[in-house]
């Protein structure tokens, strides 16, 4: 780890980001948080409209470190920005989550206070966290799932939207046995051949730890989990969609995830030095 380092006259130099959606949800939380960092650095708040002028703003950052008052989506768009102008690797980045959904920044080890998170960007240290990146140029930094979709008649439905209502709940209550759904997939770790297509899948995890990808299939004919660890996972079969992080995606029939260690910097709050979580290398 290592802490921000300050400009020239002492004073950290700070672009702060506040997503439209946390001001209209949480404009109390915002303003402490605004409140905390201005009194500890020099900020320039920004306070974009949609996704276009938030893209805007980070672009003319200069040196000032990114700040992005908001919830888990704001966190992937920065981190997502970062990555397609190939600029994670210049420099930290910090997040004050605020929002109904701020699970990934939690599982990463950010405080879900406003003053406190304020004071992490303001005292923190910088970790370096793994990053999985598709073969599309996505981004995942928590981790990710394939839930088997529901059937009708003994195929593959076409997803509804009560379909992917159902699929977030299954994301979090795994079903009983006897209404396990199952999908035929092709997974593959570094090449090696994990699971076929003849071999019915309940559900596939990837999660980033400790430098490589770890992956989990949980099968209907067996009651103990598949395991293995690699640095890229591909896979692939009928029209599949996957939660990532916040997001849900597809259907595609092919995907590949490639691990790159300690891609992005995240400031944390000192204290947090033994912190292993998602991400950490």
């Amino acid at each position: 780890m290592s802490a921000p380092e300050p400009a020239e006259n002492g004073a950290q130099q700070l672009l702060v980001v506040i997503d439209p959606v946390a001001r209209r949800t949480d404009g109390e939380s915002v303003l402490i948080a605004k409140d905390v960092l201005s009194a500890g650095a020099s900020v320039k708040i920004c306070l974009p409209d949609g996704p276009e002028a938030f893209a805007r703003a980070l672009a003319r950052r200069g040196s000032r470190r990114p700040v992005v008052i908001g919830d888990d989506r704001a966190l992937l768009r920065m981190v997502a920005l970062l990555h397609r102008d190939r600029e994670l690797g210049s420099g930290a980045l910090s997040v004050v989550p605020v929002g109904a959904s701020v699970e990934l920044a939690r599982s990463l080890g950010v405080p879900t206070g406003a003053v406190a998170a304020a004071r992490a960007v303001l005292d923190g240290v910088v970790r370096r966290l793994d990053l999985l990146v598709d073969d599309s140029d996505g981004v995942v930094l928590g981790g990710l799932r394939i839930p088997a979709l529901p059937t009708r008649g003994g195929a593959p439905a076409a997803p509804s939207v009560w379909d992917t209502c159902r699929s977030l709940v299954r994301t979090l209550v795994r079903p009983p046995p006897g209404a396990a759904r199952t999908h035929r997939l092709r997974v593959e770790a570094d090449g090696v051949l994990l699971s076929d297509l003849d071999e019915p899948v309940e559900v596939v995890t990837v999660r980033s730890h400790g430098g490589r990808a770890e992956v989990v299939i949980r099968t209907h004919a067996s009651a103990e989990p598949r395991r293995a660890s690699a640095l890229s996972v591909t896979v692939s079969g009928a029209d599949f969609r996957y939660r990532a992080d916040a997001r849900i995606t597809g259907p595609v029939r092919t995907r590949t995830w490639t691990l790159r260690p300690g891609a992005w910097g995240l400031t944390l709050p000192a204290e947090a030095g033994a912190y292993a979580g998602p991400g950490g290398g």
